[in-house]
């Protein structure tokens, strides 16, 4: 059996496009259960589902196909939760407040026209250019493969006034041409060949950003995940942010582009937990590892041994001397999400730290102020699934106190050496992997600084580099291939789980 099904009300709803094995009536999806009770011998084992029927309220015929799916495990589109969603105005409107800037620049650029406006988004695409992006939030937002959105322009703003799922016959004929291709585009399962759909057991999606300055893995590293994905049978495809609607279509979600909790990395990262997708990384990684502070205080409250410190409110202000007991100058001031270096000052008397502070505090209620402990490098210990998978030394930019320079025009960084975890100091071992285990299970680096026999955790990143030609320097393509194995597993067992 194919692992996709399309659901539409009648076959005959399907005559203006290609013919697949792939279809089937409501009426016979629906049935399916009991056709195997009865003893047919026909069991479903599609794992995703295209529902494009038009009766989707509540208890429709259409509304059970998507609850039956989801109580087969089956990944379906749209869910029920976007169904329930999008039969509430109030529901909608929390679902895409955050659409009214968009909207704004829109009107700014002559995009919206007159006093109201329909448009039609398929799979996340308009037939309106201008619109493309608009378009594309709307099924981020509400997945829902066909949708009709009413736009009007009340007291100078334009606003959604209506939200709602398009029935597939009501298309017309330039708009089956688009609702064709995008479909091609979202599911290539749908044109696959039937030995191509053997080939590969799973389906992992990498999340990057083409245009990311420091991605955390590197064009080659990107290649030997997909090369080492697909020798253990997982079929890899590199997706961006524009492919949130896709999510349902895979098994797992792998993120390599640089994460944080007010982005898209996050949001992502939780549809596709949601979704019931193995995720590295977990939405829980991004949660504990971003932020300076928690981790501050979840390292001194566990006993991981981490610098000397003291958080900073702005109420202190003005009275910062009294915050440094037991603390010597030169010190580090930190913001609490910055990451490559960046949000990190180091600060010479106290008067200095009353400049930084001030400029810091205007992007944080909270600041980390810690002691400095220079060494010529840091140790990055990369750790998977509770085991060391990696140990880099990471050396400052030349003239720089740190690994990352910014202060020129380019950003500059220090070399780097690759090592076998059994040339690391154990007490560097052993705290990095203590840390972890007060993170989670994921994938993370943990960067720690050696001062004589003292080893102290500065940070555990949720989203490490993995880059080719450094991180697998000793393990060359078997780091792609471990890797790949711990989602396989994960698969397997959520599999086994549902089945």
């Amino acid at each position: 059996m194919c692992p996709l099904r399309i659901v539409v009300d009648r076959l005959d709803d399907w005559r203006p496009y290609y013919t697949t094995e792939d279809l089937i009536s409501a009426d016979d999806f629906l049935a399916i259960d009991r056709r195997h009770r009865a003893g047919s011998g026909e069991a479903e084992r599609a794992t995703h589902v295209i529902n494009l029927c038009s009766d989707l309220d509540y208890l429709g015929n259409g509304y059970y196909v998507s609850l039956l799916a989801q109580a087969r495990s089956q990944r379906v589109l749209p869910t029920v939760e976007t169904l329930n969603a999008l039969s509430r105005k109030a529901l909608i409107d929390l679902e895409l407040a955050s659409l009214a800037p968009l909207l704004a620049d829109l009107a700014r650029k002559e995009q919206l026209a007159g006093e109201s406006l329909v448009l039609r988004v398929l799979f996340g695409e308009s037939l309106e250019p201008g619109l493309a992006k608009l378009a594309r939030r709307l099924f981020e937002r509400l997945p829902c493969p066909l949708l009709e959105a009413r736009l009007v322009k009340r007291q100078r703003e334009w606003r959604l006034a209506r939200l709602k799922p398009l029935r597939l016959r009501d298309l017309a004929a330039a708009e089956q041409d688009l609702f064709a291709t995008a479909l091609n585009r979202h599911s290539r399962k749908v044109w696959r060949t039937p030995k191509a759909r053997r080939r590969y057991r799973f389906d992992l999606a990498i999340l990057v950003d083409p245009q990311e300055a420091l991605p955390p893995s590197n064009r080659s590293a990107l290649r030997a995940f997909i090369r080492a994905g697909r020798r253990l049978g997982i079929d890899v495809s590199l997706i961006t942010k524009r492919d949130a609607g896709r999510l349902a279509e895979f098994d797992a979600l792998f993120i390599r582009e640089t994460t944080a909790l007010d982005h898209h990395t996050y949001r992502m990262a939780r549809q596709a937990e949601h979704e019931g997708l193995v995720v590295i990384d977990a939405p829980q990684d991004i949660l504990r590892c971003t932020n300076k502070v928690y981790l501050h205080a979840l390292l001194r409250a566990r006993g991981v041994p981490a610098p000397e410190g003291r958080l900073l409110q702005r109420r202190d202000r003005g009275r910062l001397a009294e915050r440094l007991a037991g603390l010597s100058f030169p010190l580090v001031l930190k913001v609490p999400d910055g990451s490559f270096s960046r949000g990190v000052v180091k600060v010479t008397d106290p008067e200095h730290l009353e400049r930084e502070a001030a400029k810091l505090f205007e992007a944080s209620a909270l600041l980390l102020l810690q002691e400095w402990l220079p060494t010529e490098y840091d140790w990055r210990i990369g750790v998977l699934d509770g085991q060391v998978l990696f140990a880099s030394r990471y050396y400052m930019a030349r003239g720089h106190w740190q690994i990352y320079d910014h202060s020129g025009s380019r950003v500059k960084s220090g070399g780097f050496t690759t090592h076998d975890p059994t040339e690391v100091p154990p007490a560097v071992l052993q705290a990095a992997l203590k840390a972890c285990r007060l993170i989670g299970s994921g994938l993370y680096g943990v960067d720690l600084k050696q001062c004589g026999e003292r080893a102290v955790v500065i940070e555990v990143n949720d989203n490490p580099n993995v880059d080719a030609g450094i991180e697998d320097a000793r393990l060359g393509r078997a780091l792609f291939d471990r890797i790949m194995g711990v989602f396989l597993a994960r698969m397997e067992a959520q599999r086994r789980q549902v089945s």
